[in-house]
């Protein structure tokens, strides 16, 4: 038994992350009813959205508004970092072997899309169809996304799709620390290069990583988080999708309240897009 409260206290922690962690992992938290009561609505819905606060201290990497210093590792000393483009970028790393997956991949899957888009989308990893063909999000959860963004008047060829891992691991399992922690930094390399104006992390695995949070994914969504000066919300993965279709009511919710921000964003009077 702990001696002292606080190793108590931590105990009870270490407990209800790991029991948050196996509910995620294992699918049992399920939307079994898309329509929420009327009452629950008014509190739960989209509207009430959260914004993060700006940190007070901390450099940005991009030049934006500043984040916490925790956040903020710093880049490696390797060539591509000063990469000027996105294709310079890709030419610099599309050969990396610094994890096991650059000696497992068919394709590297870099990225696609607008090299200047106002919103970049991020998932975990690329799957199968992503590895033989060498883009993100080409798969059937790629199919529905196109879908989503085409529902809220995006095409697919004006925003930025990515992954944090450009290799696909094995079985499409979840990617390792020691993966992330090699493959990630080229993602802040590639949203330096864009600009984005919002992230939009594609899921837990996504949102958790670029949030540095064990926060599950019903907390994370819903509100605008702070991601290195840039605007990051979080939703529902396609491929999540296609095994609950009751999330899609949520997700639609989601990318209806995205696509309002984006063009209040385009519409204010300081803007530059």
């Amino acid at each position: 038994m702990p001696d002292t409260n606080n190793e108590l206290h931590q105990l009870l922690s270490d407990i209800q992350r790991a029991l948050v962690q196996q509910k995620e992992l294992t699918g049992e938290m399920l939307f079994v009813d898309p329509v929420a009561p009327a009452h629950q609505q008014e509190i739960t819905a989209m509207a009430p959205r959260k914004k993060t606060p700006p940190a007070e201290n901390g450099p940005d990497l991009f030049g934006l508004t500043p984040a916490p210093a925790a956040q903020l590792p710093a880049y490696p000393a390797e060539a591509w970092v000063s990469a000027a483009n996105l294709g310079d970028l890709n030419t610099a790393i599309c050969e990396c072997v610094k994890c096991p997956l650059g000696h497992t991949r068919t394709k590297f899957v870099f990225g696609v899309g607008n090299p200047n888009a106002d919103i970049v989308l991020v998932g975990e990893a690329p799957g199968a169809d992503e590895d033989m063909q060498g883009e993100p999000f080409v798969g059937r959860a790629g199919q529905l996304l196109n879908k989503i963004l085409e529902a809220v008047h995006f095409k697919r060829e004006e925003v930025y799709i990515c992954n944090i891992l450009k290799c696909r691991p094995p079985n499409n399992r979840e990617p390792q620390p020691d993966e992330i922690e090699a493959c990630e930094p080229h993602l802040w390399k590639q949203l330096e290069l864009i600009k984005p104006k919002i992230i939009v992390c594609l899921g837990r695995v996504a949102g958790q990583t670029l949030l540095r949070t064990t926060e599950t994914l019903t907390n994370l969504r819903g509100k605008v988080h702070n991601y290195r000066g840039i605007k990051l919300v979080v939703t529902y993965h396609p491929a999540a999708l296609l095994r609950n279709p009751n999330w899609k009511k949520p997700t639609w919710e989601d990318v209806q309240w995205i696509r309002k921000m984006y063009d209040e964003m385009r519409a204010a009077p300081n803007s530059q897009a």
